[in-house]
């Protein structure tokens, strides 16, 4: 029989996994109007494929280390993985349908790119390694993938520092992203699983450090939007 602090502390897992589900399905839903935009105009425009792409690739390496051949008791990450995959590609499919021969044989060597990459890390980890090294090599990989998607931003940061506004920096995005990752480092944390709570904390500090910037420039921003477009003197 599970004791009193068990269940609680299951409980706070499962809250944690799921709350960090539904902030991740927040940001997979996300470039929606993008790709509506793509739709409508029957081009893709200036956009590029390369974000949806590499949030494939991680997407799949960490949904493997959550599955039982890697891991075992961190399903809500391979939830959430696998319908991050899901939206990537389908993201990536559309772009293909619309891009010019140019841009789409480029995302197709890339996208080839992905699943022989994700393929390679497959066959080497069953291959080479038993369980536990299997899933610390695996798990290695994750974190460095993920540390690296939670760095992309820092160019946003820069470019807000720059021209003091926050303009490129959505607020809701942002906040979802914190939030996400917050959920994630407890649900790590919880289950005492390193290579879930340490890239997830580096997401928190660097979503807490967006979140911040956009509170210190957004004045500056408001007050930017409200002058003339064109300065007359009479």
């Amino acid at each position: 029989m599970a004791s009193p602090g068990s269940s609680y502390h299951e409980l706070c897992c499962y809250g944690a996994g799921i709350a960090g589900n539904i902030f991740a399905f927040v940001l997979f839903i996300s470039p929606l109007p993008t790709f509506r935009r793509i739709v409508r105009n029957g081009s893709t425009e200036q956009f590029s494929a390369t974000p949806y792409i590499y949030s494939l690739l991680n997407c799949l390496v960490c949904m493997w280390y959550a599955l039982p051949f890697v891991s075992y008791g961190v399903v809500l990450v391979a939830t959430v993985n696998t319908i991050g995959a899901v939206f990537q590609l389908a993201y990536t499919a559309v772009f293909i349908a619309y891009a010019d021969a140019k841009k789409r044989l480029k995302v197709l060597v890339l996208l080839a790119g992905v699943f022989c990459v994700f393929g390679l890390i497959v066959y080497v980890s069953m291959a080479l390694f038993d369980h536990k090294p299997r899933r610390t090599f695996v798990g290695y990989l994750s974190v460095a993938s993920l540390i690296f998607m939670f760095a992309s931003p820092l160019s946003i940061i820069n470019l807000v520092i720059r021209t003091k506004s926050v303009e490129y920096m959505p607020f809701y995005l942002s906040l979802s992203m914190s939030l996400m990752s917050v959920s994630f480092f407890a649900y790590g944390a919880l289950l005492d699983d390193f290579f879930i709570y340490v890239p997830n904390g580096v997401g928190t500090v660097l979503g807490v450090v967006q979140l911040l910037l956009y509170a210190y420039y957004r004045k500056g921003s408001r007050d930017e939007a409200r002058r003339p477009l064109l300065v007359t003197h009479t």
